[in-house]
């Protein structure tokens, strides 16, 4: 038995899959394959394999990488199952890697006889941007390639079709119990992801469904409720047995992300705010950090605002826990979507504005401490939405008033995802999808993105990272048009642009010299002032064109001291850490 994984990688309201990170899914179903035949060989292949392998080149983000398996034409061929995993419903901005659609994957598979299974969240559509209605026509082209198309879980669904295929339902889910082993099994694959082991960050499922939608309703646009109609939260053995599992096989990067709100987990339910259990939520990555006591990134994703602003003093037990047991440069994404409350009302969002503000102020309070990697301990990201029902001129107006009330009151956010609205069939929006304004209101959203961009994002992103901070272990990921690109691994990290070519999957220490709209500029360290060009000397805090001139011109410099005395002693504070002669 020969089953291959095709990798599509997901990107979903509770979950992420693009690589470095490992999703879910692909590790789920490895265990279920492996658990119900024990000799079977388990391929994993991700979709720039069958790029490079198919049309001939990776692109831009993925040039500089080799194939997982340079044989992947035979892999496919020799497969008796071949399981595609995708799903893009929150599209973003990727740095070395692309998620893919059914459009794209049925061209390289629909020529191999294996049996063809799709699965992930790709059966309800992908959108690789904002501001559109999902139609039926990746469904449509799905059933045409793939012999089983899986709404329930794929990994339920392989263990049941590998034992009987007759037994196989499509529809069904799996509770934890059955998870248990999968996962435990399942861990295994990771020896095969592409940057095993330094750069793969691995997500770590706490949760499935949304609290907040049990007790009033999910958000209009969002798709876990539509999936995942109960709240189950996974056991704290079987989460940490999972992490011990990936670690002991070298995985050093962790991200407890595949939750709709981290501050929720076994939560008592409460209508539309659920309350906390900081008990439950300390045990958890105590016990983590127990079996992983060398972990280089503990990280979070989701949290719901309104729980943090209604229940302070159990939310800041739970942050302090997150910062004990986690790692610095750690972000929780506050569903916010618009600050306007007859948007909010009409969309059943999370969170009014003054709820979003507290929980701010809460987490820059607890986690606004810089760490030893650069970054601060603990900060909350706004995720934005444009084109919900209900908004006018006067909704976007508030939204950005509310963002630049956070930034003249001193607090600090990591990020700003501003996303346009995707409306996905079965979720409150398709039956309002005639109220979306994404169209309509195309001016004013571009309009309001470029004043937040401006006016918010630059002076935040040189509040978080002001010049001459030094953000360690950035690994270099692409190079592009004299440009290296980078970023520390962990939850939404700053992409750093390097104004030269350094050899890529590497980690350096980098010197923070300025600031773009959402990315910064950096110079690895220590920078030999003998050996470095006029163009990345200029980049240099105080120093410019003029005094780089001068250093070039006076080298050979033989002591720190006179490169201080070209270019003056008042740099001396902000550079002496990083320069060598």
């Amino acid at each position: 038995m020969r089953v291959v994984i095709v990798d599509g990688y997901t990107d979903e309201p509770a979950g992420l899959g693009v690589p470095p990170y490992l999703g879910i899914y692909p590790r789920y179903a490895y265990g279920a394959v492996k658990k119900a035949v024990k000799n079977a060989g388990v391929f994993y292949l991700t979709i720039d394999d069958l790029r490079a392998t198919f049309e001939g080149e990776r692109g831009v983000a993925t040039k500089n990488k080799t194939p997982n398996f340079p044989k992947t034409r035979k892999v496919l061929e020799t497969a008796d199952i071949i399981v595609y995993i995708g799903g893009l419903h929150t599209p973003g901005k990727y740095l070395s890697a692309v998620p893919s659609q059914v459009v794209e994957v049925v061209k390289f598979l629909k020529p191999f006889e294996g049996v063809k299974i799709l699965g992930g969240p790709a059966f309800m559509g992908s959108a690789h941007q904002g501001g559109v209605r999902i139609t039926s026509q990746e469904l449509f082209l799905a059933q045409e390639v793939f012999d089983h198309i899986v709404y329930g879980d794929l990994e339920a669904f392989l263990f049941d079709y590998l034992n009987n295929p007759k037994d196989a339902d499509p529809f069904r889910f799996r509770d934890y119990n059955e998870l248990r082993d999968y996962a435990i099994i399942g861990a295994n694959v990771v020896r095969q992801f592409p940057d095993f082991p330094d750069f793969v960050i691995v997500e770590i499922e706490t949760q499935r469904g949304c609290p907040k939608a049990m007790g009033i309703g999910g958000c209009s646009f969002c798709t876990e409720p539509v999936r995942y109609r109960t709240v189950e939260d996974r056991p704290i053995e079987d989460v940490v047995a999972e992490v011990k599992a990936l670690y002991d096989l070298g995985v050093r990067n962790f991200r407890v992300g595949r939750q709709s709100c981290i501050f929720s987990y076994m939560a008592t339910p409460n209508g539309r705010v659920p309350i906390p259990n900081p008990e439950a939520i300390e045990r958890l990555f105590a016990g983590i950090r127990s079996v992983a006591p060398e972990v280089k990134t503990l990280h979070v994703d989701n949290a719901n605002p309104a729980v943090i602003a209604n229940y302070p003093k159990e939310s800041i037990r739970i942050a302090k826990a997150l910062i004990k047991y986690g790692t610095p440069g750690n972000v929780v994404a506050f569903g916010l979507e618009s600050a306007d409350p007859k948007v909010a009302k009409l969309n059943n969002l999370n969170a009014t504005a003054e709820e979003a503000y507290e929980a701010t102020r809460i987490l820059n309070d607890v986690g606004g401490k810089r760490g030893h990697n650069g970054m601060p301990w603990l900060l909350p990201g706004i995720n934005i939405i444009f084109g919900l029902p209900g908004e006018t001129k006067k909704s976007y107006e508030l939204t950005f008033q509310f963002l630049k009330r956070l930034l003249n009151d001193g607090l600090m956010v990591r990020r700003i995802n501003i996303r346009q609205v995707v409306v996905f069939p079965g979720t409150p929006l398709w039956n309002m999808r005639d109220k979306v304004k994404t169209e309509k209101h195309k001016r004013l959203v571009q309009h309001y993105k470029h004043k937040i961009r401006h006016e918010i994002d630059l002076p935040m992103l040189k509040r978080v990272v002001p010049v001459g901070t030094i953000l360690r272990d950035v690994r270099a990921e692409v190079f592009e048009d004299g440009l290296t690109y980078g970023r520390q691994i962990g939850s939404y990290p700053l992409i750093v642009g390097m104004p030269k070519q350094v050899p890529l999957n590497r980690f350096y220490n980098v010197l923070i010299v300025g600031h773009g709209f959402r990315s910064i500029t950096g110079l690895p360290a220590p920078i030999n002032v003998n050996q470095e060009s006029v163009r990345v000397l200029q980049y240099l805090p105080g120093v410019g064109k003029r005094n780089s001139v001068r250093i070039i011109s006076s080298r050979p410099l033989r002591t720190i001291d006179e490169f201080f005395r070209i270019v003056g002693e008042d740099k001396r504070e902000i550079l002496e850490r990083v320069i060598e002669v």
